[in-house]
């Protein structure tokens, strides 16, 4: 391949703070968002097509990105939902036969701008110290001045409502419609692979926007109800809030992951907060305080629910904690079959060690059958 002529390309925190890099690609451009890390070795690809991850700059703290290419049937949605991505070394060639294009090829099909060449250990040290921040991206590396003013009309990641940019617009179905369960699922970000465990356990999802009402969702008469993962501040959700109190109502079993279990957090009166720096990797030690196990997990969050108040509710137990910090990774409701988990089991990328919550979700759905 020949010799690259990089464009010079910075980053800019909204404290001010400047990292040198140079673009991905011939493109020039500029990229603004909440800039976060992620610590997974693999898995650029699901990542970067994680609703969970929209309007945040996505640093890669594994050294090489891109060597093994771009695989069609390696996206958790119809298109990249990071804003950017930051890395180290960006490799435009790459080795993998299963590989359907190079890396370079899929962002620029998705008119992502990226940058490499960034010291993104110091970044990431940065980070971890000084919290998650709003950020910009740019080969404007001259005009210091323009962007900072740009930067300042960035909105907060906290207060941010972002279910409604990544969820689906109109109902749709996955699965066999011959299957033995169905089950209503409420999309704040829902990611394929999620769909694809509930499918192979037997279910027939029917796939709902962010704004449906239980109401709507019992039209298809579920066995169950599902509140997915998703992106921005779970607060402002007042309509999926609403809904998930009404489902609790109908006694189905109701299963949630990260932004949903949020939101079941909510609609049982139990406060959110934004984290630091949040939890964005496939390595995170998770301790199920239900069977003393430990568990390996993909997580990617920036909100964590109340402890305290999570204690102090009679209708919920702390099922899972998070071993680095103590924050509450799972919960259930005492007397329904109703349970959630801060992290994602389905995993894509990561570890498989959780999985089994998805065997729990439909152990549920067959006792309330009985």
């Amino acid at each position: 391949m020949k010799y690259r002529e990089k464009k010079k390309a910075i980053l800019l925190l909204e404290d001010g703070t400047i990292f040198y890099g140079k673009a991905v690609g011939d493109k020039e451009g500029t990229a603004f968002g909440e800039v976060c890390f992620n610590t997974g070795m693999t898995g650029y690809q699901e990542i970067f097509t994680d609703p969970s991850y929209f309007g945040q700059l996505m640093v890669t703290t594994n050294a090489h990105i891109g060597n093994y290419g771009a695989n069609n049937d390696e996206i958790e949605s119809d298109s990249i939902k990071i804003s950017g991505l930051i890395c180290k070394n960006f490799s435009y060639n790459y080795s993998r036969p299963a590989a359907d294009k190079s890396l370079l090829g899929f962002l620029e099909e998705n008119s992502l701008f990226a940058i490499s060449d960034v010291d993104t250990r110091a970044l990431v040290c940065y980070i971890r110290d000084n919290g998650a921040m709003n950020a910009v991206i740019s080969t404007s590396v001259n005009d210091v001045e323009t962007l900072k003013e740009e930067l300042k009309k960035v909105p907060s990641m906290q207060g941010l409502e972002l279910a409604s940019k990544v969820s689906t617009k109109e109902p749709y179905y996955f699965g066999d419609e011959n299957a033995e369960y169905r089950i209503s699922a409420l999309d704040i970000g829902i990611k394929k692979n999620i769909l694809r465990n509930l499918a192979k356990r037997g279910a027939y999802i029917k796939v709902f926007p962010y704004n449906a009402t239980q109401n709507e969702m019992a039209e298809f008469n579920p066995d169950g109800y599902f509140l997915s993962n998703g992106p921005g501040d779970p607060e402002p959700l007042t309509e999926a809030i609403e809904a998930t109190k009404d489902i609790l109502k109908t006694n189905k079993p109701l299963f949630g992951i990260c932004l949903g279990h949020q939101v079941l957090a909510l609609a049982n009166g139990v406060s959110t907060y934004k984290m630091h720096h949040g939890h964005r990797g496939i390595n995170h030690p998770i301790l199920n305080l239900i069977t003393g196990k430990g568990e390996i997990t993909s997580q990617n969050h920036g909100f964590a629910i109340n402890r305290e108040e999570t204690e102090a509710n009679p209708d919920l137990e702390v099922t899972h904690t998070h071993l680095n910090d103590g924050t509450v990774a799972g919960i259930k409701m005492k007397y329904k079959n109703v349970f959630s988990v801060q992290y994602h089991p389905e995993a894509s990328p990561g570890p498989h060690d959780a999985d089994y919550l998805f065997d729990n979700f439909f152990d549920a759905i067959k006792a309330s059958r009985n």
